[in-house]
């Protein structure tokens, strides 16, 4: 089996939608890709392509990197469609999360789960991106707030990698208050304590928090902060997503890979995470979700040159959603995202939101991580929603059904 993977494979007569450079789409009709292994070694038209052990002919179908789903929730039971009701009726996010709904709900069911029930939702979940075509995914922990769930979560994410997936682990402890706890100060001292061991364990690639008046302060968001730092874990953040508690600032005085929703960002957050080089990442789902009317600022952060990724923010409350390609449409629609700005955001700038630089894109040297479409252009993906036109997802060279 080794061998037979390790077959120099040629694609070949399809229309690459490469994203090579900085902008524009670095679009190749009639073009071929080279996989050697995991690894694309050759891209460009057709005419010019290398030998190959094997040929795949794509007959003119469009081809882009996979998606990149750089933020989710994707592990918990229960579902939150009560809220959904509650907030049609009048309800905010801040009102229900302070009745002990929101978070603590999906706390309160994910830690009655056994690990095998969480592994099998998440399963679902995650072949339902898959078959939208996403090749790496971002899991956060943070439904569990005690050292056991917490450790739980982050192992059930570890495990979707058996689907053909590359599952990058956020631990996220630090998301809410659990009804345990009276004190904050205490309850941020417990996650700083409990990440040694599930970093120790392989289970954590990254730390995030929730900055914000209904979750933590910024001066305990540094304390996660420091620890993370401590044991070399880099960090991501909900920042300003509700109101502006300078957690973007803070969050790029530690290099920050990201950060997320943003829609109360303030000119000096925009200023440091340009020089941090911190991505921004935006959350169409949970905008619309939520019915929220304060768009985050799209031109000062193209102005100010900042990445601008976008991600599913799968979970059960906010944006309980499993489409990328809806994600597309609304990143265009509500945000005013160009389509090549929404498609670098679900692909080169989700990697880097990630710290990942070896895909997004189809040029040599990149992970064979790869998607063809029954399109002719990427921007009828974004345009379009409700459908699905994928037909065929490789991982890492591999190809196969979800």
């Amino acid at each position: 089996m080794a061998e037979l993977e390790r077959r120099v494979k040629l694609w070949r007569g399809g229309r690459l939608a490469t994203l090579a450079g900085e902008q524009g789409w670095g679009l190749i009709d009639d073009g071929a890709l080279l996989v050697d292994g995991d690894q694309l070694r050759w891209v460009g038209p057709s005419a010019d392509a290398p030998a190959a052990d094997e040929v795949v002919e794509l007959h003119g179908a469009l081809v882009t990197a996979g998606f990149v789903d750089c933020h989710t929730h994707l592990v918990y039971d229960g579902n939150r469609a009560n809220e959904f009701e509650q907030r049609l009726l009048g309800a905010s996010y801040a009102d229900i999360a302070k009745a002990g709904g929101g978070i603590r709900s999906t706390v309160a069911a994910t830690r009655a789960a056994s690990e095998a029930d969480l592994l099998a939702s998440a399963t679902r979940r995650a072949q339902a991106l898959m078959r939208e075509g996403v090749t790496t995914l971002e899991i956060k922990s943070g439904y569990g707030l005690d050292a056991a769930t917490e450790a739980r979560m982050l192992r059930v994410a570890r495990q979707l990698q058996s689907l053909g997936l590359d599952v990058r682990t956020t631990y996220l402890a630090a998301h809410a208050l659990p009804p345990e706890f009276t004190n904050a100060d205490d309850y941020i001292t417990a996650v700083c304590e409990w990440l040694p061991e599930l970093r120790a364990a392989g289970l954590v690639d990254a730390v995030d928090a929730f900055c914000e008046h209904i979750a933590f302060s910024p001066a305990q968001t540094a304390r996660v902060f420091d620890a993370a730092q401590a044991l070399g874990l880099p960090v991501k953040l909900h920042a300003e997503q509700l109101s502006d508690q300078g957690g973007a600032a803070l969050a790029a005085g530690y290099r920050a890979l990201s950060c997320d929703h943003l829609e109360y960002l303030s000119p000096a957050g925009i200023q440091a995470m340009a020089a941090a080089g911190t991505v921004a990442v935006l959350l169409p789902g949970a905008f619309y979700a939520l019915r929220e009317t304060q768009l985050p600022p799209i031109q000062q952060l193209r102005d100010a040159g900042v990445p601008i990724a976008i991600a599913t923010d799968h979970n059960p409350g906010s944006s309980p959603t499993l489409s990328p390609l809806l994600m597309l449409n609304m990143a265009c629609v509500l945000f005013r995202l160009t389509p090549e700005e929404a498609w670098r955001g679900l692909t080169v700038n989700g990697a880097r939101a990630l710290g990942l630089r070896d895909r997004g894109q189809l040029v040599a040297g990149q992970r064979a991580d790869f998607c063809v479409w029954d399109a002719g252009h990427p921007r009828e993906l974004a345009a379009c929603f409700g459908h699905n036109p994928l037909t065929e997802r490789v991982q890492q060279g591999m190809q196969g059904a979800v």
